[in-house]
C-alpha cells in the first residue's frame, strides 16, 4: 500500500513522554504557586496595591518556573528519545527479520534474549512461524521435485515406445499399445492423486456428518475381490462412529489404508482388521494388518510423498504412485485429526486415526429433528 509519510513510532513516543512530563510538571508548579500565594503574608500595600512580598514571589517564582519547564521539556525530549529507542529496539529486530523473510530468506531466527515480555513473546512466535514456513517451503520444493521426476518417468517411457513403433513398423503393435495404455493409466493415476492431495491441503470441501463405520464397510466391500485374490481376510468391527468432514475424502482415506494393508501383507493367509469406535468427543479408526516386520526408522517417513520404503516397493498393478499414505496424512490433517503409525511386533502395521467426533447430545438432537421431519 502507498501511504503518506508520517511520524515514526519513536518520535511519537518521545513527544508523548515529553508532553506528559511537561504537563505533570506544570500542574505541580501550579499547585506550588497556589500554595505560596495562599500562605505568603500580605504585609503591606505597595505600588498599584500589590504586596511587595507577592511581587517578589511573582518575579522569582515565575522566572524559576519558566526555566524549570524549559529544562524539563529538553530533558523529556532527550530522555524520551533514548527510552523510546530502547523500548522499540526489539521491534526493530523483528522488523529486520520480517524484511529478510519478505526477500526470501527463511533460515534466520531472531532468538531475542532477556526475560519474557510482550516483545519476546512476539519474537518467539515469529521464530516459530519462520521455522514452520521454512519447513513447509522445503517440503513443497522436495514434493515438486519428486512429482516432476515421477511424472517424467511415464512420459519418457511413452516417448520411447512411440519411437520404437515409428522406427520398427514390424514390431507387435498390440503389445506396444498395451504398454502405452498401462503407462498412460499410471500417469493419470499419479495426476489424480496429486490433484486430490492439493484439494485436501487447501481444505476446499464441504463438511457434513459422516459415519466412519459405514465408510469402512464401503471401502472393504470395494476391496474384497483384491483381498480374496491375495488370500487376505478382511474383518470390520466396531459401531457407529460419527465425525464431520468430506465423505468423499474420508472414503478415499479409508480405501487407501485398506488397500495398503492388503498389498503390503503376507503372501497368503494374512489378515486386515478395520475397527471404528467413539471415545468421548473423538472418532477413532484403526486399520491393522499382518505382514513383514518394519524397521522403526522407516515408519516416520511413510507419510512423505513418494516414499514407498524399503521392502515395500512393488512392481505389480497395485504398486501405487507413492502417494497413498501422503494422501491419508493430508486428509487427516485437513479434518483436524491425528495419524499414528505403529509397527506391530510380529510384523505389519497398525494405523490409528483420530478425528473430531460429534457430541452425543448433538447426535440425539439431530435424530429427534429427523424424526419430526419424517412425521
Amino acid at each position: 500500500m502507498n501511504r503518506r509519510p508520517g511520524l515514526s513510532a519513536r518520535l511519537k513516543l518521545t513527544i508523548s513522554y515529553a508532553g506528559f512530563l511537561l504537563l505533570t510538571s506544570a500542574l505541580l508548579l501550579a499547585v506550588v504557586w497556589v500554595f505560596l500565594l495562599r500562605y505568603v503574608p500580605d504585609n503591606q500595600q505597595g505600588l498599584l496595591g500589590i504586596s511587595p512580598n507577592r511581587y517578589l514571589l511573582v518575579r522569582i517564582f515565575g522566572r524559576a518556573a519558566a526555566i524549570a519547564l524549559a529544562v524539563l521539556l529538553v530533558f523529556g525530549l532527550v530522555g524520551g528519545w533514548i527510552l523510546a529507542g530502547r523500548m522499540l529496539a526489539p521491534l526493530t529486530q523483528i522488523a529486520d527479520a520480517a524484511r529478510m523473510a519478505s526477500n526470501g530468506s527463511l533460515s534466520h531466527r531472531i532468538r531475542m534474549e532477556g526475560r519474557n515480555d510482550e516483545f519476546r513473546e512476539l519474537a518467539d512466535v515469529f521464530d516459530t512461524m519462520l521455522e514452520q514456513l521454512e519447513s513447509h517451503v522445503t517440503e513443497q520444493q522436495r514434493f515438486a521435485a519428486n512429482a516432476s521426476h515421477e511424472l517424467r518417468t511415464p512420459l519418457a517411457i511413452s516417448q520411447t515406445l512411440l519411437d520404437v513403433a515409428r522406427n520398427d513398423p514390424t514390431r507387435d503393435q498390440d503389445e506396444l499399445i498395451e504398454r502405452l495404455h498401462t503407462v498412460n493409466t499410471r500417469a493419470i493415476d499419479l495426476t489424480e492423486a496429486l490433484l486430490l492431495l492439493s484439494r485436501a491441503d487447501r481444505r476446499s470441501f464441504t463438511r457434513e456428518p459422516v459415519d466412519l463405520s459405514l465408510i469402512a464397510e464401503e471401502a472393504t466391500e470395494t476391496l474384497l475381490p483384491l483381498a480374496e485374490q491375495r488370500q487376505i481376510t478382511l474383518d470390520v468391527t466396531g459401531g457407529t462412529t460419527q465425525t464431520v468432514g468430506s465423505a468423499a475424502l474420508i472414503l478415499r482415506m479409508v480405501t487407501n489404508l485398506v488397500q495398503n494393508a492388503i498389498v503390503h501383507n503376507l503372501p497368503a493367509g494374512g489378515t486386515v482388521t478395520v475397527h471404528t469406535e467413539s471415545q468421548h468427543d473423538t472418532s477413532v479408526l484403526r486399520v491393522e494388518n499382518t505382514g513383514h516386520p518394519l524397521p522403526p526408522e522407516l515408519v516416520p517417513i511413510l507419510t512423505e510423498p513418494f516414499q514407498r520404503g524399503t521392502e515395500r516397493i512393488r512392481t505389480d498393478e497395485h504398486a501405487g504412485v507413492g502417494l497413498g499414505l501422503a494422501i491419508v496424512h493430508s486428509i487427516v490433517r485437513a479434518h483436524d485429526g491425528t495419524l499414528d503409525l505403529t509397527p506391530r511386533p510380529t510384523g505389519g502395521l497398525l494405523v490409528t486415526i483420530r478425528l473430531p467426533g460429534i457430541p452425543q447430545a448433538s447426535s440425539r438432537t439431530r435424530e429427534r429433528d429427523d424424526l419430526r421431519l419424517e412425521h
